[in-house]
């Protein structure tokens, strides 16, 4: 598993993807999967991750929206499609 992440990584590094969008991608791609695995169930996912129910709620919702890079690097920027 740690080599397939590595492989990533690689390729968003030489991509130039901003870290704090790297971030957001991976955070929101591992809380769907999870949400997904419990059957859309907030509560038993929140347990699973531990974080508030709320806060999973919150998150999201915040990633729900596409953003572009230039979203991550330019915070006053709005939000657009993930090139």
């Amino acid at each position: 598993m740690r080599s397939e992440l590595q492989k990533l990584v690689t390729e968003m590094v030489q991509k130039e993807i901003p870290l704090a969008l790297a971030k957001r991608e991976f955070e929101m791609a591992f809380l769907r999967e999870i949400l997904s695995r419990n059957g859309g169930n907030f509560s038993v996912t929140a347990k699973k991750v531990g974080i508030h129910r709320n806060t999973l709620y919150r998150k999201i919702g915040q990633h729900s929206d596409t953003m572009s890079y230039t979203d991550v690097s330019r915070p006053d920027a709005s939000a657009g499609s993930v090139v």
